[in-house]
């Protein structure tokens, strides 16, 4: 028998499928996701969780005239298949295939990239009040999980939604869990509405034909209402939505796709207020293991279909070495406090939560809160650790800058996920942190390039008294040199390699008393490294090596405040200085370098800035992305060997 996904080619065509076989279809779907999911990862709970909401808004919906907005986008998946991207959907978050979230490059019906949690209520009310001024009838819905209402700008947006006087639909897709189990007054507010499915709300129009009724309508119009307000709050707990002057409905069964699309339908009659239609769903439904564990399978790597289990190869990760930092340390003193905005998983604070959770705080999707609430702790005479990701450290720039930062408080930002992230894409590409954090006053951003190195940083920073950011990469934790390592001292760096060999800062100056380097006798290449990108510089300089190219490596450690002093003294005995940082270029390390020379009068006869140009780095496995841009040691060590041919041949050196 023709399988049903193979008549749905494009928008709107899962119209053309008859009700009888919606449940058939369905299964075809999370067949299609569970497969192709276990095969690149992805976000899989959410998604399987969502497909039957997703076939009644394609049912209930015209695309592309009308507008669906997912917010964050991960549980998109579904609608990509249902939109003619079934036959691409195995390139799921590879290189060169369909994005794992919802890219306005990939078709017309994904009207917004998304990323970040929370913006597609305010999203979708700016698209209804566009229409309206406009004079056009599109239906707007914006769907929205039940975790990213605890996110300030959700409420922002819904209590501007009812002054705005205009029809559009806010879908809450309740799952009873965001990423890791659901904290605050928003998630108890849900739970206790879950209890109350015979709630009726009364029908608006009676008050619009009432008002109509000559002096005697005003008052019964009034009388009434407060009337149905009184009852709605003896049956339903809260009312928060209904005294915003959001039209409520639900709870409805989010996998009866009958009474989802008969809700939508009702909603859209409704005219000149915002409606609300609460469904409910099983995140992971329809796949055992999902069910089972929803946290888990929440974004996963490849996985054994029968069992569940990964297949990725387990290593320790830099948040892993976090994880164990953060618990030693949390014994060692007890005034630290962890403070994490909805992924303690993610962010390596699981297990402090367990050992000490009087000490530990996870506010949910609030970026702008935790950090703030941190300054409120770090004032209050303790010593908070902020574990965010790099990408969402940018929601709470102006709380880092003028909560802690003004304030010079002893706040320590585990910045996770910093550079290359990989196949979540552009939106969560950790590759601006250098530039946002280097733009703020007062605090000191410290890049490790190893395992060894993150724990000391991490032991200098909660004992420096003032703000700092220690960022650290996604992905397995690597020891770059054996024996001891130079202690940390602020805005000061460690010469790791020479010539491709270990070395440290009293051969370089022995290498170049030696040489009485001046002149044509310069050394060829200082090359200037940040965090991870360490390691990439001493496999390039183990390269130039063997082909004769002197080198010398630096690990950074600070990138601010960072080493002017070496950089002063051994730029000028150097040919060539390059720059490595995982990092946009404007306002990142790289450039600033550059910059102090060129304020300093230090002439280098060429200097490169490794660095990503002014565009937002795609998705794919991090090695594919250095390759692509040139940061891996290959092509590297060739553009650079390459430079120093052509100056030596232009200076008539051998």
């Amino acid at each position: 028998m023709e399988k049903l996904l193979k008549r749905i080619q494009g928008p709107n065509d899962i119209k053309n499928i008859p009700p009888e076989e919606y449940r058939k279809l369905a299964k075809e779907i999370r067949v299609r996701l569970v497969r192709s999911v276990s095969r690149t990862g992805g976000h899989l709970a959410s998604n399987l969780g969502a497909v039957e909401l997703t076939m009644a808004l394609h049912l209930f919906l015209d695309f592309p005239k009308d507008k669906l907005i997912w917010d964050v986008g991960h549980q998109a998946y579904v609608h990509k298949i249902l939109t003619g991207r079934n036959s691409r959907f195995g390139s799921l978050r590879q290189k060169d295939g369909i994005s794992g979230f919802p890219r306005t490059n990939e078709s017309e019906v994904d009207l917004f990239n998304t990323g970040h949690s929370s913006t597609s209520i305010s999203t979708a009310l700016g698209l209804a009040k566009a229409r309206d001024i406009k004079g056009t009838d599109e239906k707007i819905v914006a769907v929205i999980g039940d975790g990213a209402l605890t996110s300030g700008l959700a409420f922002e947006a819904l209590n501007n939604a009812e002054p705005l006087k205009s029809n559009l639909m806010i879908v809450i897709n309740d799952n009873r869990m965001s990423i890791a189990k659901n904290v605050g007054g928003m998630s108890t507010y849900l739970g206790k509405l879950r209890t109350n499915r015979k709630y009726n709300n009364l029908k608006v129009n009676i008050e619009e034909l009432l008002d109509r009724i000559p002096s005697v309508g005003t008052s019964m119009s009034g009388t009434i209402k407060n009337a149905k307000n009184s009852l709605k709050h003896l049956f339903v707990p809260g009312m928060l939505f209904e005294e915003m002057g959001i039209i409520y409905m639900g709870p409805i069964d989010g996998h009866d796709i009958n009474q989802m699309t008969q809700a939508f339908q009702d909603a859209s009659r409704i005219k000149n207020r915002p409606v609300i239609v609460h469904v409910i769903t099983k995140k992971g439904k329809g796949y055992g293991p999902a069910e089972k564990n929803p946290s888990v399978f929440h974004g996963i790597g490849r996985f054994d279909i029968r069992s569940g289990k990964s297949i990725e190869k387990k290593t320790r990760t830099y948040t892993d070495v976090f994880s164990d930092w953060l618990v030693k340390k949390g014994r060692e003193r007890e005034d630290l406090v962890s403070i994490c905005a909805a992924m303690p998983d993610g962010t390596g604070t699981t297990r402090f939560s367990k050992v000490f959770p009087k000490r530990f705080f996870d506010v949910g999707i609030a970026e702008e809160h935790a950090v703030t609430f941190s300054a409120g702790i770090a004032k209050g005479g303790l010593r908070p650790v902020v574990s965010i990701y790099s990408t969402f450290f940018q929601r709470a720039y102006d709380e880092i800058l003028h909560d802690v930062a003004l304030n010079n408080l002893p706040v320590v930002f585990a910045v996770d996920r910093s550079g290359i992230v990989g196949r979540d894409g552009d939106t969560h590409q950790g590759v601006f942190d250098i530039s946002y954090f280097s733009s703020i006053p007062n605090i000191t951003i410290i890049s490790p390039m190893d395992e060894t190195e993150l724990e000391m940083a991490l032991d200098y920073a909660i004992e420096l008294g003032t703000p700092v950011a220690v960022r650290y990469p996604r992905g397995t934790a690597v020891k770059l040199r054996e024996g001891d390592y130079k202690p940390m001292e602020i805005g000061k760096s460690d010469v790791v390699m020479i010539d491709g060999e270990i070395a440290d800062s009293e051969k370089l100056e022995r290498v170049c008393e030696e040489n009485q380097i001046s002149g044509s006798n310069k050394r060829d290449v200082l090359i200037l490294a940040v965090g991870n990108m360490v390691e990439n510089a001493m496999k390039t300089s183990k390269r130039l090596q063997k082909e004769g190219v002197t080198t010398t490596v630096v690990n950074m450690r600070f990138v601010k405040p960072y080493d002017t002093e070496l950089v002063l003294k051994y730029a000028p005995k150097h040919r060539m200085v390059v720059t490595i940082e995982d990092n946009e270029k404007i306002g990142g390390f790289g450039q600033q370098v550059l910059s102090f020379l060129e304020e300093k009068s230090v002439a280098v006869e060429r200097a490169i800035n490794y660095s990503f140009d002014d565009f937002f780095v795609e998705h794919g496995a991090p090695r594919e992305l250095y390759e692509k841009y040139g940061f891996d040691d290959r092509s590297m060590s060739r553009v650079i060997s390459l430079c120093i041919s052509k100056m030596k041949k232009m200076s008539g050196d051998k």
